[in-house]
């Protein structure tokens, strides 16, 4: 399989093997962990499963992958390749399963993005627990460890939107021995080490973040003053109350550079997996008790991550069949890892941390050479990016005071004066790929935070970078769109969401503008909106449908929120209290309600008029109406309704309509996914 231009071509046993004849050809007669993956297998490190894979191989272990395993009839993929010395690993995938597979309205996706030709057959609902269930079936001696995205987010009581109902510990109902939450590239090694040297699953209860189960008597050193004892799982039944209380801990550990221990309770009769595979009494009261993380990984650390020989590639059993995830992100680098946005509604701070870790230099530009070199480059990058594109290199001045901090954004309600916010780092990074003599241009694909690019603060020199950065952006990483998520207009909606005002955005508009015009370039902003969040009623779309429609947007790069596991706006939706501050506050719940709500993203649809005609002088608002249609007569009247250029002509530098999808930017190191994975970041779910 010949990968690089003129150069090296790679053999079956360059991949990790995936079957009993690619065992033999490395002339194994053993493995010692065996991964079994929702997704394809794609040798690339935006691939959660390879990179884990590729860390053990590293540290000396032997490591097959079994990429969607066929969970019908005999379990002959789950058998295979026999037992393992250490244990099965679950990486059920990029994206939660469920996120994958479902809109918001619960409709199913077009394509399964990391699977052969978008199927949509080749993974169950919920891998996680399938997954392990039949591995338990089969192997109930061996242990299972469950990691990925799925796992990361469902450790706790959590809200299922897909069940509507409140789940237990994902470790409760799949039957597995542990769970690796996060980002495994420490905790997993050192699991298999420990594994490796005679200790048994049910013993290895200090190692940092794992969630593991355990009678009272068995949690080690007993339950402590400084930890966290959450509400049981049987209260948050009984209690919503008691659920959005739960969460308010959570996010805050989930974010603190040293968190404390959470504990939560839950009846082993509630545990009937649990139960039959680690054979706990039914009468005895269990407890799920999360290790605080480590500490983020340094730049060597992430570098070292990086480094690894990755053929960059799908296996070659994919040979001639389209994997989606891969096409979108093959020619883009990953720069950076963790998020500070801290937005309401995204998982990533919950998996990665609010800490930003930031590759070196040299490391980048050895990934982007080895980019260049792909048989298909034609010299541009679709993306150096990250969660955010552009948080490169900022952190804070004081970390000691980083140490102490709780809060899960540091730009929110303001930019937290001890974040340096210089981009100067990124500019350098920008600069020096764009000097390498194969590269013709290097776009950003990530959503940048036009917040930090508007702030200014005490520091001059960060305030000149900001200014610099913003003017080479536009200038010369723009592919002729550039994605922002200014997510609503109303300034209530925006505060529940942890976005700035919408003043902002504007601003950033203007500036955008004014920068184009000055440099004769004729690019275009796609901002990115959600309804039906917490807190947003009909009259607060209604008011952004007016304020859009007077900036010249026809949105269409829009998406219903999805309440996803373990995000702030998940518990607020469910709930129906902020966990913060435990004041009501009112969602959008049902189709209809969502539906009134979304409508108003498309009022320059003809077809649309009638409906949104009806909706605001049911709430009130028929001042709206000659805003939004001008004067043209009602919908119900004989006069045909005036296109929306001829009332309002646009420059003739914007397009008619923006691009058409209802997906939102994706998020670093996985593909540049849709809003599907994201909203709820796996961000941003539709």
């Amino acid at each position: 399989m010949k990968s690089e231009k003129g150069s090296k071509e790679y053999k079956l046993t360059d991949f990790l093997p995936t079957t009993k004849k690619e065992l033999e050809l490395r002339g194994w007669d053993y493995v010692d962990v065996i991964l079994f993956s929702g997704d394809a297998y794609v040798d690339h490190p935006s691939f959660g499963v390879a990179v884990i894979g590729r860390m053990l191989e590293a540290a000396g272990y032997r490591v097959a992958i079994v990429p969607q395993p066929d969970w019908h009839g005999d379990y002959r993929d789950f058998t295979k390749l026999g037992r393992p010395r250490l244990f099965f690993g679950i990486s059920p995938g990029c994206m939660d399963s469920m996120v994958n597979k479902y809109t918001a309205a619960r409709r199913l996706r077009s394509e399964d993005a990391y699977s052969p030709d978008g199927r949509h057959d080749k993974r169950p609902e919920y891998p996680t627990i399938v997954y392990t269930r039949i591995l338990k079936q089969l192997f109930s001696d061996v242990p299972v460890v469950l990691g990925g995205i799925e796992a990361s987010l469902r450790r706790l009581t959590h809200y299922d939107y897909w069940q509507d109902r409140l789940r237990p510990s994902i470790l409760v109902d799949s039957g597995a021995d542990i769970i690796t939450y996060g980002m495994g590239e420490k905790v997993i090694p050192e699991l298999a080490r420990r594994l490796s040297e005679g200790e048994h699953i049910s013993d290895i209860t200090d190692l940092p973040q794992t969630v593991f189960l355990a009678t009272k008597d068995r949690i080690p050193g007993g339950i402590a003053d400084h930890d966290i004892v959450l509400h049981s799982h049987e209260e948050c039944l009984r209690s919503k109350r008691a659920e959005a209380e739960n969460y308010r801990h959570i996010e805050e550990q989930s974010n603190m550079m040293h968190a404390q221990r959470l504990i939560q309770e839950i009846n082993a009769c509630n545990c009937e997996a649990i139960s039959k595979s680690q054979n706990f009494d039914l009468n005895s009261q269990i407890h799920v008790v999360v290790n605080p993380p480590y500490p983020p990984l340094t730049t060597e650390e992430l570098d070292a991550s990086f480094d690894l020989p990755y053929t960059r590639l799908p296996h070659p059993k994919y040979k001639g069949h389209r994997i989606p995830a891969y096409d979108m992100i093959r020619h883009s680098v990953n720069i950076h890892r963790g998020c500070f946005g801290g937005c309401a509604f995204c998982t990533i701070s919950a998996h990665q941390g609010k800490f930003v870790v930031c590759r070196s230099k040299e490391n980048i530009l050895k990934e982007v050479r080895q980019v260049c070199q792909m048989d298909d480059f034609r010299g541009y990058l679709s993306d150096l990016g990250g969660p955010s594109a552009n948080m490169y290199g900022m952190k804070g001045r004081n970390l000691k005071a980083c140490e102490k901090c709780r809060r899960p954004s540091c730009i929110h309600p303001q930019v937290c004066p001890n974040l340096n916010t210089s981009h100067q780092a990124l500019l350098d990074i920008y600069r020096a790929v764009d000097a390498l003599p194969e590269v013709k241009k290097s776009f950003i694909g990530s959503g940048v935070r036009y917040d930090l690019l508007l702030h200014r603060g005490n520091d001059e020199a960060a305030n000149r970078s900001a200014e610099e950065y913003t003017r080479e952006l536009i200038c010369h990483h723009v592919s002729g769109r550039l994605k922002v998520a200014p997510e609503h207009t109303s300034d209530r909606v925006l505060m529940l969401m942890r976005k700035p005002p919408f003043s902002q955005f504007q601003q950033f508009k203007r500036l955008f503008d004014r920068i184009n015009r000055e440099e004769g370039l004729r690019q275009q902003i796609i901002p990115y909106f959600i309804s039906s969040h917490p807190g947003c009623r009909e009259e607060d779309m209604a008011e952004l449908a007016v304020l859009t429609k007077d900036m010249d947007f026809q949105l269409e790069q829009v998406q219903d929120f999805t309440p996803t596991p373990m995000t702030i706006a998940t518990e607020t939706w469910y709930t129906g209290l902020d966990p913060y501050t435990l004041q009501p506050v009112s969602s959008a719940r049902t189709p209809q309600e969502k539906l009134a709500q979304r409508q108003y993203f498309f009022w320059y649809k003809p077809e649309e008029r009638l409906a949104l005609e009806r909706s605001l002088r049911r709430i009130g608002r028929a001042d709206l109406i000659p805003k939004l249609f001008g004067l043209q007569k009602s919908a119900a009247g004989a006069t045909p309704v005036v296109p929306y250029a001829a009332q309002n002509a646009r420059p003739s530098h914007y397009p008619q309509k923006l691009r058409n999808s209802h997906d939102h930017p994706g998020t670093s190191p996985h593909p540049q996914k849709s809003g599907k994975e994201k909203r709820g970041r796996n961000r941003r779910h539709s």
